[in-house]
């Protein structure tokens, strides 16, 4: 039987440009500003460009399509980028609205599948590993992961 191991937990401060309804559903942009991730195994911060752009569709889901850099407190590069789904929860549309008050782990529907790749030997385990989150969210918008590597 599969077992997560938590790998790394970490959030990302994020700015919304709404693009509007359209033939998919309500497209919404949320650009990351700025954040940082810490585990065991590594720590650092979120920079360059990195998004989120989300589809809600009529269903009561968003679709994630992320993608993000994270440089590790020792300078190395790891790209991530991962889909999930995330339910449109009282709790989640207050935040995305402006106000609210955090949610919880658990809340709500919010997993997603993070796909880790480097060049840096240091780290090269991401690029042979399968990894799972939980994500929440807090105002600002801010949201926040806990990472887990599935192992055997």
């Amino acid at each position: 039987m599969p077992q997560l191991i938590p790998e790394l937990t970490y959030y990302a401060d994020l700015v919304v440009d709404d693009v509007g309804a359209g033939p998919f559903g309500a497209r919404l942009i949320y650009n990351v500003t700025g954040g940082e991730f810490v585990g065991d195994r590594m720590k650092g911060s979120i920079v360059g460009a990195g998004a989120d752009w989300l589809l809600f569709g009529a269903d009561g889901f968003g679709r994630l399509d992320v993608r993000a850099t994270f440089r590790t407190h020792d300078d190395a590069l790891i790209y991530v980028q991962y889909h999930g789904l995330i339910e449109a929860t009282e709790g989640i549309t207050a935040i995305l609205e402006g106000g609210g008050a955090p949610t919880e782990y658990g809340d709500q529907y919010f997993f997603t599948h993070p796909r880790m790749e480097t060049g840096d030997e240091r780290y090269a385990y991401v690029n042979t590993s399968f990894f799972i989150g939980q994500g929440r969210l807090v105002p600002g918008p801010r949201v926040e992961y806990q990472v887990f590597r599935i192992v055997n």
